[in-house]
């Protein structure tokens, strides 16, 4: 198993992941909550990662992508300067209790250190269905602070 920070040529197979988070969290809560085009998805991302605005880490087994995360900036008194914010989150699920997410977590702290990020922030779904991936994150490093995760659309 590797886990590498990726490339802007990697963006397709990011952004399928991200399409299977998504489902996967839509699936879960019976909220569609997502629209999400894989194709405009991979243009993102590749976007993103070729501006700096995004960190993907990723992990693959032999030449198949199996997980990543995707990080960004933010900037917050309350953070007293830079942190990272986890965006995206995933391991398939038959790779899942491998360490696979703990060592995905590994390579973003050590990222984080190195922008000099105070901290990373993530969120998870507030329901029950997603007590397993609050306990991980718990397991990692990460503890509840509270709070909902709210949008409002822009249109």
């Amino acid at each position: 198993m590797e886990i590498a920070v990726v490339e802007k040529s990697d963006a397709a197979e990011i952004a399928k992941l991200a399409v299977c988070l998504t489902s996967e969290i839509m699936e879960r809560t019976g909220v569609t909550h997502f629209d999400i085009d894989e194709a405009r998805a991979t243009e993102l991302c590749r976007n993103y990662l070729r501006d700096g605005q995004y960190q993907v880490v990723a992990a693959s087994d032999r030449d198949r992508m199996v997980g990543f995360a995707a990080l960004c900036e933010s900037y917050s008194l309350y953070a007293e300067g830079s942190f990272g914010i986890v965006q995206e989150f995933y391991v398939v699920p038959e790779y899942r209790s491998r360490n696979i997410g703990s060592r995905l977590i590994d390579r973003m702290v050590d990222l984080a250190r190195a922008k000099g990020w105070k901290r990373l922030e993530l969120c998870t779904p507030p329901v029950p269905a997603f007590d397993r991936a609050v306990a991980f994150y718990r397991a990692n490093g990460f503890e509840v602070t509270g709070g909902y995760k709210m949008k409002r659309a822009i249109t």
